[in-house]
């Protein structure tokens, strides 16, 4: 069986006890492109009796693969891997393998790839490659027992992306105006934007009056920063 040592206090003292585990050793499964990563996560993790580390892969496909043969309580998964980046991995380990609990472990703390980890993998843990020995493992065992971790610089990044997602959802820009912006961050004149889009140059005249107003910008480059900061360029057309 592997333990966690807890405090608790009564009338002043202090009580230390040890938690048990249950079913054993918690099975760690461990997939990074790096394999001096994994060797370093092997040779911290090894040392808690908690833990057993029952597979390792230097790749999403690989990692799959394995997984079809080896029954793992959590994956801990870096996300900027090539091919089969950790997002992908972590989609697909949820569809085949729901009873995975996945804690992705990375350089990046963009609130933006989270967001999309939590929302397409439903990812219980974010973890930052800084982290140290003592946290991963705390991590480790909040997630087996039914929890999530997220450190509080990846909530503080999250709750930036919930703020960037209602700026644009409160902007209401429409398709149209979209298409505007994305010809001015071109520089684009307004009679070339009226040419492209086939519409009148008082009506580009209009929209742009619009998307300065909605976006709580006054020239060209406070609206290009904007439009980057809020991946308008990158959304989809409805």
């Amino acid at each position: 069986m592997g333990f966690v040592s807890q405090q608790w206090y009564i009338s002043g003292y202090s009580y230390t006890y040890k938690r048990m585990i249950q079913n054993a050793k918690i099975r760690l499964a461990i997939v990074d492109d790096h394999q001096i990563v994994i060797d370093g996560l092997v040779a911290v993790l090894q040392q808690n009796e908690a833990v057993n580390i029952c597979i390792t892969a230097n790749s999403g496909a690989d990692m799959l693969q394995l997984l079809q043969h080896t029954n793992v309580d959590i994956l801990l998964s870096d996300v900027m891997m090539d091919a089969m980046n950790g997002q992908q991995l972590a989609k697909a380990v949820k569809q085949q393998f729901p009873h995975i609990k996945i804690i992705a472990l990375s350089m990046s703390s963009s609130g933006e790839i989270v967001d999309e980890m939590i929302n397409d993998a439903d990812i219980v843990g974010y973890l930052l490659k800084q982290t140290g020995k003592d946290e991963l493992i705390e991590a480790i065992i909040k997630v087996y027992n039914g929890g999530q971790y997220f450190q509080q610089k990846i909530l503080d990044e999250l709750e930036k992306q919930s703020l960037i997602k209602k700026s644009v959802t409160d902007a209401h820009l429409t398709l149209r105006e979209k298409q505007i912006i994305a010809l001015m961050e071109k520089d684009f004149s307004n009679k070339q934007i009226a040419t492209e889009l086939d519409i009148a140059i008082r009506t580009v005249e209009t929209h742009r009056k619009n998307i300065f107003k909605k976006t709580n910008t006054n020239n060209l480059l406070t609206l290009v920063k904007w439009a980057y900061e809020h991946k308008i360029f990158d959304a989809p057309n409805p």
